[in-house]
């Protein structure tokens, strides 16, 4: 099943509204569930993101929302605890019951899924409870303070840096973490139990599943996430832990797939017409694009913290093409004179640099921008070959394309042109 993806907005426990996001499945859902994101994390991290959409393969709308004071959501990040977090997720559970239908399924990575564990007696229709690397006790991302906690303990409040970013931690979340009753919860969860974890996770050891497992009653599960590392940066393994969870969750809390619920036939994307490159919005984070050239597909991002990295940038994918042409243009002519060449390599890095500092640039005023690149030859070539070799670089079409005049033509299609012909079909898009 290949969904679709809805932003939503509820309020939270503090009264803002939190920014939401409904992946749901082409047909109608056989339930759904309810993500709960890592600390200091959002709905659009990698591991949210992709296990959500993959879920929706196997009929499960999943709903996925940033806490307070995190990510698009509203609020004070300062002002919350792993409370206000429980809170937010009975909130977000209320708003699906109104609004679609009472999540069964809970699943939370990290201290999110501490928090999963908090919740599931205050929502009812829960049948199965998945955590992914999650602490045994909430009081575990303590460790993360302790640079900060003699500040935070003296002034009531400190500026603490997680993950690259800056937030501000009171006391009163300290204590909150410290006085949850989290084993007492567990072991009256009610719910049947998949624990996930990866033997290899440097942030939550494992140890932390085998408690967990061990406090929580019957049914309960527990799936080794081999190689994985806490993140679930590997869409591979991310799509490994949605098969094992959506199939595990079959048993406790999927509706079964009759006729009318059962999944379409494969969707089938046409390829873009040849010479065509389409790029659109992935969904997996602010700023993450899938790319599609005739059969190939490709993704690009922003490297952390701007984007969710799960891709090269646009420039490294316009370097890439850069250095693949400069290398194919030099093979080429060394083919054509029987030349002994073995293997090129293109490394390049761009900047951007005043032009004052630049002694063959025309532009004077400003910055420019700057193209570093270094060739290697391997193989028995004399010192003519390689010179002709790198006059031949400069001739690549992508070279010459970024060197000369360069038009750009823009369309834009709005909301009411995107089903039209005419233009469409100029472009050779599909229908």
């Amino acid at each position: 099943m290949t969904g679709q993806s809805t932003l939503l907005e509820f309020p939270g426990s503090h009264g803002a509204l939190l920014a939401a996001r409904l992946d749901l499945p082409d047909g109608p859902p056989r339930a759904y569930a309810l993500f709960a994101h890592c600390f200091t994390c959002s709905k659009d991290g990698l591991a949210s993101a992709r296990i959500s959409r993959a879920l929706t393969e196997f009929g499960i709308a999943v709903l996925r929302f940033d806490f307070t004071g995190l990510g698009k959501s509203g609020g004070e990040f300062a002002n919350t605890n792993f409370s206000s977090n429980i809170e937010d997720l009975e909130l977000a559970a209320d708003f699906l019951r109104e609004e679609y239908a009472a999540p069964s399924i809970l699943i939370g990575h990290s201290l999110g899924g501490a928090a999963v564990l908090a919740v599931t007696h205050r929502i009812p229709e829960v049948r199965a409870v998945v955590t992914i690397g999650a602490p045994a006790d909430p009081d575990h991302i303590s460790h993360l303070l302790r640079e900060s906690r003699a500040e935070i303990e003296a002034s009531g409040e400190a500026e603490v840096v997680l993950a690259g970013r800056t937030f501000h931690v009171r006391r009163q979340f300290l204590i909150d973490i410290a006085a949850q009753p989290q084993a007492e919860r567990i072991g009256e969860l009610g719910a049947a139990l998949l624990v996930m974890h990866s033997p290899a996770d440097t942030i939550v050891a494992v140890d932390n599943a085998r408690r967990i497992y061990e406090a929580a009653r019957h049914p309960k599960s527990f799936v080794a996430l081999d190689g994985a590392d806490h993140l679930l940066t590997s869409p591979d393994d991310a799509a490994y832990a949605a098969a094992i969870l959506a199939t595990w969750a079959g048993r406790y809390a999927l509706g079964p797939l009759t006729e009318a619920a059962a999944p379409p036939a494969p969707i089938t994307v046409p390829d873009p017409a040849e010479g065509l490159v389409v790029v659109s919005e992935s969904g997996s984070g602010a700023f993450a694009q899938e790319i599609r050239i005739g059969r190939h597909r490709l993704t690009a991002d922003e490297p952390l913290p701007i984007g969710t990295d799960t891709g090269p940038s646009p420039y490294d994918l316009l370097l890439a093409g850069l250095g693949a042409c400069t290398s194919m243009t030099m093979r080429l002519y060394a083919a054509r004179k029987n030349w002994p060449l073995e293997k090129v390599t293109v490394s390049l890095r761009h900047s951007r640099i005043h032009a004052k500092d630049c002694a063959d640039c025309e532009t004077t005023t400003g910055q420019v921008d700057r193209i570093e690149r270094v060739i290697q030859f391997e193989g028995d070539l004399d010192a003519d070959q390689i010179e002709r070799l790198s006059d031949i670089a400069d001739k690549c079409p992508v070279h010459r394309t970024l060197r000369s005049e360069t038009v750009i033509h823009t369309t834009i299609l709005g909301a009411a042109d995107s089903g039209s012909a005419g233009d469409d079909d100029d472009l050779g898009l599909p229908a």
